[in-house]
């Protein structure tokens, strides 16, 4: 098993490297977690020691403090409708490029941004490729609709979880005033299928389940690969 440190170098390298996809004029859709913010460092980075100049469509709370800190320009949706680029982290991602995301219960904005995107990539270490999703489905639904969501979940085999907060009681808020249910579906054989089921769900505003990935940076031995959509 690698140590934190080790986990961290992997993480940064994968970050870094997609930072280097930014040039002069973008819009690009900043994402949020712990390899993204490799990502945004870097970028802050290269604002100062390249003059970059491109702005930043965050996707959290999170995503958007660490831009400004990094001191990078930053957008709306409302006034850039149309991203360059965008760049995110997982949870898990498969073979197919299928993603799983909502970790941070930022999805729906993540899923958001990234559809709005020419081109959408996602930095992860190698921990998290695997051959098929087995990460609990974040799914973001109206607080007074989570029972009849949480019931239709199970109907389709999973096991939700309503997401509590850490350092709070009760769950937790997403940026747009929702709930965060984890449904563990065991191994997804069919994610497209799934994804499209549980969109159907009244009460659910949006699920972890991502299907548009264009390219993957994956760091593993010591190097970053770049996988693009067959």
């Amino acid at each position: 098993m690698k140590d934190a440190s080790s986990n961290s170098a992997t993480k940064k390298a994968a970050g870094e490297a997609a930072a280097e996809l930014v040039r002069n004029g973008m819009v690009v859709g900043l994402g949020t977690g712990s390899t993204v913010a490799w990502t945004i460092k870097r970028l802050g980075e290269r604002v100062i020691e390249e003059d970059l100049d491109f702005c930043g469509v965050p996707t959290s709370f999170q995503a958007e403090q660490l831009a400004i800190e990094s001191n990078i320009r930053l957008t709306s949706l409302n006034q850039h409708p149309v991203l360059d680029l965008a760049i995110d982290g997982a949870d898990q991602v498969d073979i197919n490029l299928m993603v799983i995301k909502g970790g941070g219960a930022a999805h729906t904005r993540e899923k958001v941004v990234s559809c709005s995107a020419k081109w959408f990539v996602i930095v992860a270490d190698q921990s998290k490729f695997v051959e098929r999703l087995t990460w609990p489905v974040p799914v973001e639904v109206i607080p007074m609709a989570f029972r009849l969501t949480g019931r239709r979940l199970e109907e389709l085999g999973g096991k939700p979880v309503l997401r509590q907060g850490l350092r709070k009681d009760g769950p937790v808020i997403t940026d747009n005033g929702n709930f965060v249910m984890d449904v563990d579906f065991g191994t997804i054989e069919d994610p497209l299928s799934l994804a499209r089921t549980i969109s159907l769900i009244p009460g659910v505003v949006e699920h972890g389940i991502f299907d548009n990935l264009d390219e993957l940076y994956l760091a593993r031995a010591g190097e970053v690969e770049r996988i693009k959509r067959r």
